[in-house]
């Protein structure tokens, strides 16, 4: 199911890693990609919305945050989790795909 946040982010995401890169991403350029850093970043920005959800959580039972804001928090944190795992399953496949192939 697709929608206009999860759109959004994607291309939040890919922009942030081609400011990172500091160029047009392309197969060449690829290549000088730290593939750890990149999964470190990853999981920082999932814990980093799941405590931000945790911190509007907790600021609702406090009276301080609206309850469309908590919602939206956990969506964040519900897709991004989303999208690691879809990453991990695809990463999994890939080695799995790999490992077949005959020397």
């Amino acid at each position: 199911m697709a929608s206009p946040t999860i759109a959004n982010n994607a291309y939040q995401m890919a922009a942030k890693l081609t400011q990172q890169m500091g160029q047009e991403p392309s197969p060449a350029s690829a290549a000088g990609v730290d593939f750890g850093q990149l999964v470190d970043e990853a999981v920082s920005t999932v814990l980093d919305k799941g405590q931000q959800a945790d911190q509007k959580a907790i600021g609702l039972v406090e009276g301080k945050t609206d309850v469309v804001d908590v919602v939206t928090a956990i969506a964040e944190t519900e897709m991004a989790l989303e999208t690691m795992v879809s990453v991990r399953d695809r990463v999994i496949s890939a080695y799995e795909e790999i490992m077949r192939m005959p020397i």
